[in-house]
């Protein structure tokens, strides 16, 4: 289309475990004709999400697998620069699954337009975005936090965490962040305003949290399993509500890892356990942008951005994500 080259982020071979940068290749190609119903937007910023390792690798999941030979699934937001779709215009800023390149031809129907101009644009792939979706809908929707209840949240300085522990304390429960290292315990404390933040690498995980929630765990947000997760299960209160988002600490599914047993707690205390996959939430997802945005505006909800440039940045980004060198959300800005 008008002759413009297309700059793509290709997977080349299929990873076991986190997918690292010689699983993927950049090249150029020509953007398509568009079909009718169709858009191109120009993305401004992709994103790097810790789902992408089930997205390349050949385990079962929720989705098929990218195929080997296509552009990398990811979220992008940017700009129609034309339209073959009623209702979309060149100029609007829109957000989807539009793929680690420079341009997307896709179905409008896939699109969300972003409409809150007043916010940085990078905000739609973040707090904005699936990550404020997830922790929003999670949080509300499934783990049922009520006023008074100690949530605990794992990877809690992380982009879905951190919003999971503010929401929580906005509809005032008591929270307490898990996260990895003295810089995110800081981040937790001091920017997220968790009431308590615990190093799970640093001493007895089990005896902290034993200090930190001395009656029990009403809610937990679990974004890693393994471990952390373990440790959980015999202190879950009664009733409790566990909100699993992520297995990160998990690095391989086949063969399928076997760990302790939690049925006897969930017994026990009558606890239940229930796995969140935004894709369910779709139809209220600018419910909770609504929400989300007005926190952010009123300073209610704070974020941090990692940013990236060029899409060059791109086939390395994953394994950057999980040896957690990011400082906030992951995104690529596309140049």
């Amino acid at each position: 289309m008008r002759n413009l080259e297309n700059r793509r982020v290709i997977l080349t071979s299929r990873p076991v475990g986190v997918p690292q940068s010689e699983h993927f290749a950049t090249d150029t190609a020509p953007v398509p004709e568009l079909s009718p119903g169709q858009i191109l937007v120009a993305n401004r910023f992709v994103s790097v999400e810790p789902a992408m390792r089930g997205w390349v690798n050949a385990a079962p999941n929720y989705s098929p697998p990218v195929p080997v030979g296509d552009v990398m699934r990811a979220f992008g937001v940017g700009e129609v620069v034309a339209s073959q779709a009623d209702g979309f215009k060149p100029g609007d800023r829109v957000a989807g699954m539009f793929g680690w390149q420079r341009y997307a031809a896709v179905d409008a129907v896939i699109a969300r337009r972003v409409t809150d101009h007043d916010l940085p644009e990078s905000t739609a792939l973040g707090v904005l975005g699936t990550n404020g979706v997830t922790a929003y809908w999670g949080l509300l929707g499934v783990g049922l936090p009520q006023a008074g209840e100690t949530v605990v949240v794992s990877t809690a300085a992380g982009s879905v965490g951190s919003a999971v522990g503010q929401i929580a304390r906005l509809k005032g429960c008591r929270t307490v962040g898990i996260a990895g290292g003295a810089q995110k315990v800081r981040q937790c404390l001091e920017e997220f305003g968790y009431d308590t933040a615990i190093d799970y690498r640093d001493g007895d995980l089990g005896a902290a949290l034993d200090a930190a929630c001395p009656k029990g765990i009403d809610v937990y947000f679990d974004n890693t399993s393994g471990r952390i997760s373990e440790t959980i299960w015999p202190r879950l209160a009664v009733r409790a509500r566990v909100v699993i988002c992520g297995t990160a600490s998990i690095t391989n599914w086949d063969p399928w890892p076997s760990g302790p047993r939690v049925e006897r707690h969930l017994l026990v205390k009558r606890a239940r356990m229930e796995g969140f996959l935004l894709f369910d939430w779709m139809d209220r997802y600018e419910e909770a942008v609504r929400d989300l945005a007005g926190w952010v505006r009123q300073g209610q909800l704070r974020y941090r951005e990692h940013v990236l440039c060029g899409l060059e940045a791109a086939p390395g980004a994953i394994a950057m994500l999980y040896r957690g060198e990011n400082t906030g959300k992951l995104i690529i800005e596309v140049n």
